[in-house]
């Protein structure tokens, strides 16, 4: 027996070794190790971990997706966005700043003071309204640390706030008792910033190159002297495929269909300072905004990354595996060793393993224009976070700050309102687990494909009183329906007379934040007559099993 395992064992080992060598740039371990432990890098020896219980508990979690591209206030991807020709972006960085041959992104990150941020009060306050999580931002594709980052020497202690905002963001969960999560998407800015390289090509800067070609050598006398834009902008490379094609970065997002392929130098120095953060920081949950992991499938960076999580996260624990990584865009078999992420949207059936969907109130970085139009309501928000926990899922909220660390009053009304549903709704999410059917109603019925790695969440503006989710305890089930009916009349077929799901006569139902009602079950449905509203959002019914 113990021959034929030994044999198992190095023949496991050579096909791991073999598989490795098709990796095109693989990680130099010099300055960080990966931790040793009971995960190798490998999605077989990675599939032993299981996504913990707390997090399936846990339900909903707040993300201060936050950083230097607040500045202005132009929204998602700024930094890459204000090197494009004519886009709302460069547009308002020429008018207000200047132009970016003369003043790029380099040049706005010492204007990220962060003067009214406070890590603590915004903890606690995602704490008071129902978060059970907090995440924060680590680095965007903008390639800036915010941390006192080892391996960036563009970071939030020598640039900008001159503090280690991760740090302070990992001392206020702590404090507040959240589990903490680091999102990490610098390992785009390779293909990211290539605009960065491009020039005008038309009106009086016509040909002049922006600043993404600058090196340290041009910085003296400036206020960077001793800094590289290089070390920011990545870009001493050959250009992708159709690089000046705007939109070519989405195809290109897994490394394919001509994407510059990443240099070790700059594959190893994203390992590096993921390493570190981890290290110095002790996340309970890790995000990548990648296709599967960071560089997969060209790199084993990913592979060793998720290894050193798992294997240090045991470490701190004293054994106890407390971690979740999330990778977007997995098959069956990737599920079973990263937690799925699905961005902006929910899958139409209920999944086995446990997943999350992260969504934001408006655009990912703060934007003033989607202040004056309008953010997600609270309603929309619930109706997500409902459905999502229906499927066995957990959504991730961002809400954007702005550059000086502050939501607004706009965003203060609906986080209120959300927390006031899930005060008196909460035991419908919280600890649940799906029923033996996720749902019922038009859209469930007819299922909304996802779009890439999601990008579906539309379907709960076209939500009705007719949509109603599932969710159960081990003595309840609750039905929540997606808005509150008109008549006042609720009908859920799911539950008629004589359904298998059920088993029993349902005699009367407890409306959460009411009380029982009466109710009259047939072979139509399960048919409730609920009171003047209890809520403006979506009332949520308790039944025994």
């Amino acid at each position: 027996m113990k021959k034929h395992l030994i044999a198992a064992l190095c023949l496991c080992a050579a096909l791991s070794g073999a598989h490795s060598q098709d990796y095109k740039v693989k990680v130099a371990e010099t300055d960080e190790k990966m931790e040793q432990g009971n995960y190798r890098p490998s999605w077989e020896s990675l599939a032993n971990h299981e996504t913990p219980e707390w997090f399936r508990d846990a339900k909903f979690g707040i993300w201060a997706h936050w950083g230097p591209q607040c500045v202005e206030a132009s929204g998602d991807w700024m930094a890459r966005k204000m090197y494009l020709e004519g886009s709302y972006q460069y547009k308002y960085h020429v008018e207000h700043y200047g132009h970016p041959s003369e003043f790029g992104f380099k040049d706005i990150l010492p204007l990220f003071k962060a003067e009214h941020w406070s890590p603590d009060s915004l903890v606690a306050y995602y704490k008071a309204i129902g978060a059970k999580y907090f995440f924060a931002l680590g680095n965007h594709h903008d390639n800036y640390d915010l941390w006192d980052s080892k391996y960036q020497p563009w970071n939030s202690m020598n640039i900008g706030p001159k503090r280690d905002v991760l740090g302070e963001w990992a001392a206020a969960a702590r404090k507040a008792g959240l589990p903490f999560g680091i999102s990490l998407h610098a390992d785009h800015a390779w293909t990211w910033y290539e605009p960065a390289r491009r020039y005008d090509r038309s009106g009086e800067k016509m040909g002049v190159p922006y600043d993404g070609w600058m090196t340290k050598a041009d910085g003296v006398g400036k206020w960077w002297e001793g800094y590289d834009p290089q070390d920011l902008y990545a870009q001493e490379h050959t250009p992708s495929k159709a690089t000046w094609a705007d939109g070519m970065i989405h195809q290109q997002w897994a490394w394919g269909n001509g994407a510059s392929l990443p240099s070790q130098k700059f594959v190893t120095n994203f390992y590096n300072r993921t390493l570190d953060a981890i290290n110095r920081y002790d996340p309970d949950l890790l995000y990548f905004d990648a296709t599967v992991m960071p560089f997969y499938p060209i790199s084993d960076a990913g592979l060793k990354i998720a290894a050193h999580f798992y294997n240090h996260n045991e470490k701190m624990n004293k054994g106890k595996a407390t971690a979740v990584m999330f990778g977007k865009i997995l098959d069956e078999q990737q599920r079973k060793a990263i937690t799925w992420d699905v961005e902006r949207g929910a899958p139409s059936k209920m999944i086995e393993q446990p997943w999350q969907t992260c969504t934001c109130l408006g655009d990912w970085h703060y934007n003033t224009r989607t202040y004056e139009k309008g953010y997600k309501s609270a309603a929309l928000v619930v109706r997500q976070l409902v459905d999502v926990v229906s499927k066995n899922g957990n959504l991730l909220l961002s809400v954007p700050l702005r550059a000086d660390g502050t939501f607004d009053e706009k965003e203060k009304a609906i986080l209120d309102e959300i927390g006031r549903w899930l005060k008196t709704n909460g035991e419908s999410v919280y600890g649940t687990r799906p029923w033996l059917v996720f749902g019922e109603g038009p859209i469930a019925k007819k299922g909304i494909a996802l779009n890439a790695q999601g990008f579906n969440d539309s379907q709960y503006r076209d939500m009705d009183s007719r949509e109603i989710r599932f969710t159960q305890t081990r003595r309840y089930v609750y039905a929540t329906s997606m808005a509150w009916p008109k008549d006042g009349k609720l009908t859920i077929t799911s539950l008629a007379s004589g359904n298998k799901h059920i088993g029993k006569t349902i005699k009367s139902v407890y409306l959460l934040g009411y009380g029982k009602l009466k109710a009259v079950q047939d072979a139509e449905g399960l048919h409730i007559t609920l009171p003047k509203t209890a809520n403006n959002i979506a009332p949520v019914v308790r039944i025994i099993k």
